[in-house]
C-alpha cells in the first residue's frame, strides 16, 4: 500500500511539474511574442475568444470521453488543460493558485 501511495505522489508531483513548465512556456510566449506562436495568436484574439476556446475544448473532451478512444480523450484533455492555462495566464492566475484551492477543498 505504501508503495502505491509513493508512486501516486510521484506521479502527481511529475504532473504538477509538467503543468508548471507549460505555464512558464505560455508566460514566456506572452512576454516575447515570437512570430508563428499559437499562444500569441490566442492572446491577440482576446480573453473572450480564449474563454470560448476553453468551452469548445471542454465540449470536445466530454464527447471524446463518451464516444471516442482513450487516446483521443487524452488528446482532448491535453488541449483543454493548455487552453485553461492560457486563460489563467491572462487572468493572472497561476497553477499554484489552483493547487492551493484544491488543497483547501481536500480538508
Amino acid at each position: 500500500m505504501r508503495v502505491l501511495l509513493f508512486i501516486a505522489k510521484v506521479w502527481v508531483l511529475d504532473m504538477a511539474s509538467v503543468i508548471d513548465e507549460l505555464y512558464s512556456v505560455i508566460l514566456d510566449r506572452i512576454a516575447r511574442r515570437p512570430p508563428n506562436s499559437y499562444t500569441v495568436s490566442l492572446i491577440e484574439k482576446g480573453r473572450e475568444y480564449i474563454a470560448r476556446k476553453v468551452g469548445e475544448e471542454a465540449i470536445e473532451t466530454i464527447i471524446a470521453s463518451l464516444t471516442e478512444s482513450r487516446d483521443r480523450f487524452v488528446s482532448e484533455v491535453a488541449d483543454l488543460i493548455y487552453h485553461l492555462l492560457v486563460l489563467m495566464a491572462i487572468n493572472n492566475v497561476s497553477p499554484d493558485d489552483i493547487y492551493k484551492e484544491l488543497r483547501r477543498r481536500m480538508k
